[in-house]
């Protein structure tokens, strides 16, 4: 790779770095990409809306909150032609370029940020080198800077290489919350597709490393539980209301003690809570967030039932109401084992590549699965890389950074693999 493309992936990295975006808000993000992908020139470019199957997306923000993110992009001199085709949050784009008789082979990535704020200390690189979150509460927790920005340097190879096929590069929104992936799936944009590539940087494994398919990834489901009973005074009438708090403790409480399946992981947590108005009045409404986990997509639908059983008897006995959304969900599904093994044999040849894990589990949650699965009930097959890059801290917390010499080895390994399906059609 060039002086001057190494360059540019970084400088890439840290624009989308510098602006992050949470789910259905990607708009300066979206817009961004479709700026790199004017320059390299594709053959089909669908922005937004017409990407997604819009009445699947999942977990949609309020719309006051899409119109505020909205109105930063437009500030910051995103186009209209961008902001209208993302109108409502329908951030996205899925580009494709035609080279002739070949296979129909697709790669997606992933563009949305998490909501914790970035550290400032010294030693955090982004802080050091000037690229640190410039927006308050927000940063790339995960790698989803550095996603679009090797997707952008695959596509920008694939172009100027020999490959004989149908490429497509999937920018999907909303990965963070389980909610862009089905809609996309749902779209469309896949059911021609012959190879699907997802991939992730990170997840513990160094630069150097390879998982050349994930599997094992664990079926999710967000859910919120509002409870709902009547206020009275707590000192002077303790027993004049019907006490949502007491009806929340009951749930969280008897929620861990779900029966572990026999058949494989599930898993459980109620990780926020929100609801009461004082110390002495009997609490109204309390409203619970909380999610589901299983080894299979069947052992996370058993642990959701059992949980709303339990959510629904905490509140009968607190004589209360309870009402449960189900806020977004993915699914489990395994890379394929043909396609997985090409991609390991390509990993080996590639100079900067020092280890290649042919198989392991990827032991969280993706919703790329709904692709995965759309693709393979095409007849089609995907695998879901690891890509390896060295960072101190784990994902998600304020310190996550990438090694950008990951972005390198990423574009190189997706490259050749892309190159090789184009040769070997396996």
């Amino acid at each position: 790779m060039s002086h001057d493309v190494r360059n540019r992936l970084s400088a890439l990295r840290r624009a989308f770095h510098r602006h992050p975006e949470p789910a259905w808000c990607e708009f300066r993000t979206t817009a961004r990409i479709v700026a790199e992908l004017e320059r390299i020139g594709v053959d089909e470019l669908i922005v937004g809306r017409d990407a997604l199957a819009s009445e699947h997306r999942m977990a949609v923000p309020p719309s006051e909150t899409i119109h505020e993110w909205r109105d930063r992009a437009a500030d910051a001199g995103v186009p209209t032609a961008v902001l209208d085709a993302t109108a409502d949050g329908h951030t996205g784009v899925v580009a494709t370029v035609h080279a002739g008789d070949g296979p129909s082979v697709a790669l997606r990535a992933d563009m949305d940020a998490v909501s914790i704020p970035e550290s400032t200390e010294p030693g955090h690189r982004p802080a050091d080198e000037g690229f640190r979150s410039e927006t308050d509460g927000y940063m790339h927790a995960c790698g989803h800077d550095a996603h679009p920005a090797v997707a952008l340097g695959v596509l920008e190879a694939v172009v100027a290489s020999d490959f004989s096929g149908t490429f497509t590069v999937l920018f999907q929104p909303a990965e963070e919350v389980a909610g862009g992936g089905k809609p996309l799936a749902e779209g469309g944009s896949v059911d021609d597709v012959d190879y699907l590539l997802a991939f992730h940087l990170g997840l513990g494994y160094p630069t150097g490393t390879v998982v050349a398919g994930a599997t094992e990834p664990l079926a999710m489901a967000h859910i919120t539980a509002t409870f709902e009973g009547a206020s009275a005074h707590a000192g002077k009438d303790p027993s004049g209301g019907t006490n949502a708090m007491q009806a929340m403790t009951t749930a969280v409480q008897n929620a861990y003690g779900i029966a572990r399946h026999g058949d494989g992981m599930t898993r459980v947590n109620f990780g926020r809570v929100e609801g009461g108005s004082a110390s002495n009045v009997i609490a109204e409404e309390v409203t619970l967030d909380g999610e589901v986990r299983g080894g299979t997509t069947a052992l996370m639908e058993y642990t959701r039932a059992e949980l709303e059983r339990v959510l629904y008897a905490a509140a009968e006995l607190h004589d209360c109401d309870v009402v449960i959304r189900r806020i977004s969900e993915s699914i489990s599904v395994d890379s394929d084992p043909t396609l997985a093994g090409l991609v390991a044999d390509v990993a080996r040849d590639v100079p900067a590549i020092d280890t290649v894990v042919p198989a392991a589990p990827l032991g969280a949650s993706e919703d790329a699965t709904f692709l995965m699965d759309r693709v393979h009930a095409n007849g089609g097959r995907s695998s879901y890389l690891v890509i390896g890059t060295d960072h101190s801290t784990s994902h998600h917390t304020p310190t996550f950074d990438v090694d950008e010499c990951s972005l390198d080895v990423a574009v190189e390994v997706l490259t050749d693999v892309v190159s090789s399906i184009g040769e070997r059609r396996p």
